[in-house]
């Protein structure tokens, strides 16, 4: 683990100086902007070819198939495209590295302690989501590639390849419905995606270890 990341600044450090903390870059912000537009088109789409109702009520199912196509297949690109900023990648490092205190924050989450929690910049819920989403993403890809693509595959392939891209939408959309929930509940992170800071004492308060 790197001290330098999610170790806590020393007492004789002053924490948080001023009233606001920056937070998200412009960079940052538009790769999450970005992604869940995308994300969103997909989720809807996937909507209106499966639920029956829906699928009336939109009509038009070719152009609903190319939105849904296309939106899958530029959902990386936002990511690929952040990787050109220093504060983005620092971010990706920010969720790649685990620490003792993300057991306790697991632990306490797990048991419904009340109380703070340790966190560095992303707690560990935060980061659980965002290798998850990572994961589910490169999959439906892949899948969706086998379907669209049906000559590139036998049919035993596009078979199984329908099953786990159906079944792993809905869990998509699930997971995705528990991360909006979640964020409805916290004014300050929305802000902080929305403005690039956040006020000193929630920093303090909910990401008591991250020093910016």
């Amino acid at each position: 683990m790197s001290p330098r990341l999610d170790t806590p600044a020393t007492p004789s450090s002053p924490p948080y100086p001023s009233a606001q903390v920056r937070r998200f870059s412009r960079a940052e912000r538009w790769v999450h902007r970005s992604t869940a537009a995308l994300m969103g088109v997909c989720v809807l789409t996937a909507a209106c070819l499966y639920i029956p109702q829906l699928a009336e009520l939109v009509g038009r199912r070719a152009l609903v198939v190319t939105l849904h196509e296309w939106s899958g297949l530029l959902l990386p690109l936002p990511v690929l495209a952040g990787l050109a900023s220093r504060a983005f990648r620092a971010d990706l490092t920010h969720l790649n590295r685990w620490g003792p205190h993300d057991r306790v924050w697991l632990r306490k989450a797990v048991r419904r302690v009340p109380g703070p929690r340790p966190a560095a910049k992303f707690n560990a819920g935060q980061k659980l989501y965002a290798a998850w989403i990572t994961g589910a993403t490169l999959v439906m890809l892949g899948t969706g590639l086998m379907m669209w693509f049906t000559h590139l595959t036998p049919l035993m392939w596009r078979t199984s390849a329908t099953f786990v891209h159906d079944w792993l939408a809905l869990t998509i959309g699930i997971v995705l419905a528990g991360h909006i929930g979640m964020a409805l509940g916290d004014p300050e992170a929305r802000k902080g995606l929305r403005t690039g800071s956040v006020r000193r004492e929630w920093a303090e308060r909910e990401h008591s270890l991250w020093r910016p």
